[in-house]
C-alpha cells in the first residue's frame, strides 16, 4: 500500500472513530434530555375540601384536593378519567363526592385528572381544549387505548351519593 493508500485509510478510521463519538454524545444528550421530561402523575389521595355544600352553591372552594391536581394526561396505555369542575357549584361538589367516594377502588388502576376550570395548570390546557365543552360538571372517560368512551356534562345520578352510574363507567374501563 503505497503512501497515499495508507493515508486515505487512516483518516476514514479517524473519521468513523469521530463519528461514533459524535453519534454517542448524540444519543447520551438525547437520552439525559428524555430522562428531564417528568413523566405523568396520577392526581393522588383524593379527598373532598371541607365545609362543601351539597345544596347550594356557597362552597367557595374546589370541592377535591390532594397531590399532583395540576397534572396532565396520563401516560399511554393507562385508562383516564378526567374531571371538569369549579368551586360555587353544587352540582360539581355532589360529583365529586360521588368520585372521591370511589377512588380508592380506582386509584390504582385508573389515571385520575382533576381540573379546575378557572385554574387550568399548562399540562391540562390541552384537555381543556379538546374535552371540555363549557358546563360543569364533565366527565370524560378514556380507555387504556387512548379511545374516548364517555363525555358528558352534569351528574352522573340523580340521587346524591349514588355512584352506580359512575361506578360502571369506570369499571368499564377496563
Amino acid at each position: 500500500m503505497n503512501y497515499l493508500e495508507k493515508a486515505s485509510v487512516n483518516y476514514l478510521r479517524r473519521s468513523q472513530a469521530k463519528m461514533g463519538i459524535v453519534t454517542l454524545a448524540w444519543a447520551i444528550a438525547l437520552l439525559g434530555r428524555l430522562t428531564l421530561v417528568p413523566s405523568a402523575r396520577a392526581a393522588s389521595d383524593l379527598v373532598l375540601a371541607p365545609n362543601l355544600s351539597f345544596d347550594d352553591d356557597s362552597s367557595p372552594h374546589f370541592p377535591i384536593q390532594g397531590h399532583d391536581l395540576s397534572d396532565g394526561q396520563g401516560p399511554p396505555g393507562e385508562a383516564t378519567v378526567i374531571f371538569f369542575g369549579t368551586s360555587n357549584c353544587w352540582n360539581t361538589a355532589r360529583e365529586a363526592e360521588r368520585l372521591v367516594k370511589l377512588y380508592p377502588q380506582f386509584r390504582n388502576r385508573v389515571h385520575f385528572v382533576i381540573i379546575d376550570v378557572r385554574n387550568v395548570s399548562p399540562a391540562q390546557q390541552p384537555l381543556v381544549s379538546h374535552y371540555y365543552h363549557g358546563y360543569i360538571p364533565t366527565i370524560t372517560a378514556l380507555s387504556s387505548g387512548g379511545n374516548m368512551i364517555y363525555n358528558r356534562s352534569g351528574e352522573t345520578a340523580m340521587i346524591r351519593g349514588d355512584t352506580s352510574n359512575l361506578q360502571r363507567l369506570l369499571d368499564s374501563l377496563h
